[in-house]
């Protein structure tokens, strides 16, 4: 056994490394390749001219749905002999108790953890890894997932092994408990960057402290996480009815199916499963102007913004090209705030939106202490000129060009794209959305921005989140709006005892 494992393992890395070599020899002809009527002085870059992008398209696929409600896509791509799979579950953290947070990450991260009931946690990382294959599960905010890649060759074992981490994860209660230890020492660690502070903070103030958009789990929270509320979430959230499997890759479909049969065809949710609660909605908690003391920087981290809105949105192509025109190496921001003024290392600001709850509006970056205020003063100013000033042609047309032509990087490979294809199913999308998109931003106007942020940018709704040192920040804080007070934010860590 022990050479026949080796001679396979052998065969299965020497397999791979020619692959790699190929291609590596590839990419060193066409970078070194050089046509000795291409040699010159070098040109502007406004000189320069591109053909235009290829028509995007979605290579075939195939939907379908067993009987007990599981919904399969599958999608062929024979370049390489590697097969992908996901399984998307909907459900999400955002749905436990805020009493119990935390219990969706673990739960997630315990399911391919904990090994299955047919494999102990070891044998499972065994089985794995003499195929050189890999499952991963996790938990997001607003939906859950597990994962597969293997070698063709593997696909019969590492599918089985992908089907028994979902349908009879074994939750082993030691390697719960390793998980929180770990989830505990990231409690002890969050104040270590104050970039993760600002971020971290600024969502609390945006969405409130208990919003499932913005909460974070504390020591008290974990320790109400129990073998039994992970089994109970995992059984209200993992089931076939609520479930869509991608798999793309170098895959005979008629096989696929059959293992597919197989392997999900008899599962079945627990006649007394649980059922999960609504999706919370999202509202904005507060305004005003919020300071996080570190004495110890000598710079200032800043965001700036509020409550935004949904990729559903009718003018969500519109804000999409506003986003364009305010950031990037050609934006107003960039131009303005680093170029001309240098008052920022890094600047930016864009309308985030979600996909079933309203994300949000967020600008801001990062700053020596003494320029925090003008710093603050300019993005403001920006964000409230992109409300009144209609963008010139110029700003129009860079803006649609690389909204446009960044849609050939989202489409890149078979798994991106089916990717996008489950993603806009789970959040009832329709799935030429990608489609109407585009045509929406080919169509915008120098006016459906304008009117778009007029609609979504309030500068009366701000919040203003500064992590740094208050004693270097100069002029204070308090010169920004003499009306309003500013709001010391406490990020003191509760105790474990507490």
């Amino acid at each position: 056994m022990r050479g026949s494992f080796s001679f396979k393992m052998i065969r299965r890395f020497r397999w791979m490394s020619f692959l790699l070599g190929i291609l590596t020899l590839a990419s060193v002809l066409a970078l070194s390749w050089q046509s000795p009527a291409t040699a010159g002085t070098a040109r502007h870059y406004t000189e320069l001219e591109f053909p235009p992008l290829g028509e995007l398209q979605i290579p075939d696929y195939e939907r379908y749905e067993l009987p007990n409600g599981l919904v399969v896509y599958l999608m062929e791509d024979h370049e390489l002999p590697l097969v992908t799979g996901s399984a998307t579950f909907r459900t999400g953290e955002r749905l436990v108790p805020n009493s119990q947070t935390g219990l969706g990450d673990i739960m997630g991260d315990a399911m391919r953890l904990g090994g299955t009931e047919t494999y102990s946690a070891e044998e499972l990382n065994l089985a794995l890894e003499q195929r050189a294959a890999s499952v991963e599960t996790s938990v997001d905010v607003d939906s859950g997932a597990a994962s597969f890649n293997t070698l063709t060759e593997d696909l019969e074992d590492v599918f089985a092994l992908f089907a028994d981490v979902v349908q009879q994860p074994a939750f082993a209660p030691d390697r719960i408990e390793f998980l929180k230890n770990q989830y505990r020492g990231s409690i002890d660690r969050r104040n270590d960057n104050p970039d993760d502070i600002a971020s971290r903070e600024f969502r609390k103030l945006v969405y409130g402290r208990e919003s499932p958009y913005a909460r974070t789990y504390e020591y008290s929270t974990l320790n109400n996480v129990s073998r039994d509320d992970i089994t109970e979430f995992y059984n209200a959230s993992v089931r076939p009815d609520q479930t869509i499997l991608a798999i793309s890759g170098d895959i005979d479909p008629e096989q696929m199916k059959m293992l597919i049969s197989e392997a999900f065809g008899n599962w079945q949710a627990p006649a007394d499963a649980p059922s999960l609660p609504t999706a919370p909605t999202a509202d904005q908690a507060q305004t005003g102007i919020f300071l996080v003391d570190q004495p110890q920087l000598s710079q200032s981290y800043v965001q700036i913004g509020h409550i935004g809105g949904q990729r559903s949105a009718e003018d969500y192509p519109a804000m999409s090209v506003m986003n364009e025109v305010l950031n990037g190496f050609g934006g107003r921001l960039f131009n303005e705030v680093r170029s001309r003024q240098g008052l920022a290392y890094v600047v930016y600001a864009f309308w985030a939106a979600r996909y079933d709850y309203d994300g949000i509006f967020i600008g801001g970056g990062q700053t020596r202490s003494d320029a925090t205020v003008p710093f603050i003063q300019s993005v403001k100013e920006e964000i409230d000129r992109i409300r009144q000033v209609p963008v010139s042609t110029e700003e129009l047309a860079r803006a649609k060009d690389s909204v446009l032509n960044s849609f050939v990087f989202n489409f890149q490979s078979p798994e991106q794209t089916l990717s996008r294809l489950v993603r806009y199913e789970y959040y009832d999308y329709p799935q030429d959305f990608v489609f109407q998109f585009r045509e929406a931003v080919a169509n915008t106007t120098s006016e459906m921005v304008l009117e778009a942020a007029q609609t979504h940018l309030k500068p009366e709704d701000l919040v203003v989140l500064v992590v740094g040192n208050a004693t270097e920040i100069q002029p204070p804080l308090t010169t920004l709006s003499p009306d309003q007070q500013v709001t010391q934010v406490d990020i003191t860590i509760p105790s474990p005892e507490a």
